[in-house]
């Protein structure tokens, strides 16, 4: 437990555990080849409810709908394919299914533009492969040749950032559901259970942007944005306070009220038009996604704890409203004093003390 506590971050079978061991033990259910616990169990896992006496809390809140979609499509043979802007949750959603499907959400892929081919098949300890030629104990799998192996579900985060060709050796293994292995001349079928859980940010559309044929070899969910003001609240503080037990941050959980100001000014900002819709604001260059607005409270925690009475203030929160918003100088500091003046200004006494503190910040 102690080396566990040292631990920055968890993976999510580590970390809800007890959840994942009472939904096998309270199963009923049938369980897919491959599988810890039926597609229903996932669902509880994911959505939350009850397994016997333990309360399952909820890691993904949203359409159900789609997040049933998404299981019913892992136990086919289809992959599937996480869509959305930043801050979606797609990662988080991906870590979680593999976490209650296999109780493994480490076989991942992060994809960048330096991810190569090798990282998807495998490839060689170059050492050994000059030392000893060609063997099973020469080669490095990938996670997804591990995965189909084993018969589990692999991850490959960002894929459309990942070059063509790395796209198109996806499609080889996607569609034939083996690797080949010319130099030892064998071939590796997937095990039933295999699947891949990609996502891909609608911000990267233009960066290798996927083929119609690897598109296809998807099933597609799309993850929209929080509907509402208050499910962004409480994402916001749901994952915010999981953060908070995770990291020594000395610092008391964020009111409601905190919460609030964060999200109706992300809000408000993303989408270019205030709450009540009465009046239109420039956009700044950055996402201000419910990721972001998780990470700027947690930040304004550790500076409360860190050089506060450990209760957040307006000081602390402007200081990471001034990070979050103003990414370019120029054009988001313009951007950022207008929304100050014209929105936050005339907001009333409640807003004052934080139109004050960022007034100053961006001055």
């Amino acid at each position: 437990m102690g080396q566990e506590q040292s631990v920055l971050r968890l993976p999510a079978e580590l970390l809800y555990q007890n959840e994942i061991d009472a939904l096998i033990e309270a199963e009923k259910d049938p369980v897919p080849e491959g599988w810890k616990m039926s597609p229903r169990s996932v669902l509880t896992y994911i959505i939350g409810g009850k397994a016997g006496k333990t309360q399952i809390t909820p890691k993904y809140i949203g359409h159900q709908r789609l997040v049933e979609i998404a299981i019913a499509t892992l136990v086919t043979d289809r992959a599937l394919l996480l869509i959305g802007e930043p801050g979606t949750a797609k990662s988080w959603l991906s870590e979680h299914l593999t976490a209650a499907i296999n109780g493994d959400s480490t076989k991942v892929i992060q994809g960048t533009a330096g991810t190569t081919e090798e990282q998807i098949r495998y490839s060689w300890n170059y050492a050994m492969l000059i030392a000893e030629g060609p063997s099973q104990k020469a080669m490095i799998k990938s996670p997804i040749y591990r995965a189909m192996e084993t018969g589990t579900v692999a991850r490959v985060e960002e894929i459309s950032r990942c070059a063509s060709e790395v796209q198109d050796a996806m499609i080889s293994i996607l569609s034939e559901k083996r690797i080949s292995v010319p130099e030892l001349g064998i071939e590796v079928p997937a095990k039933k259970g295999f699947s891949v859980i990609a996502t891909a940010n609608t911000r990267d559309k233009g960066v290798n942007e996927m083929s119609a044929a690897l598109k296809r070899r998807f099933n597609i969910v799309v993850l929209p944005a929080p509907e509402s003001l208050e499910s962004e609240m409480e994402i916001v503080k749901s994952r915010v306070e999981q953060l908070s037990r995770s990291l020594d941050l000395n610092a008391q959980l964020p009111e409601q009220a905190v919460i609030e100001k964060v999200c109706t000014i992300f809000r408000e900002l993303r989408m270019g038009v205030t709450l009540d819709g009465k009046q239109k604001l420039k956009a700044p260059g950055g996402v201000l996604s419910t990721a972001e607005a998780i990470s700027l409270l947690a930040g304004s925690m550790a500076l409360a704890g860190s050089f506060g009475d450990g209760r957040i203030t307006d000081y602390d929160l402007a200081a990471g409203l001034q990070g979050a918003v103003v990414k370019e100088e120029g054009k988001d500091s313009k951007v950022w004093e207008e929304y100050l003046e014209n929105i936050m200004r005339k907001r009333g006494s409640k807003w004052l003390g934080l139109y004050k503190e960022c007034k100053e910040l961006n001055g």
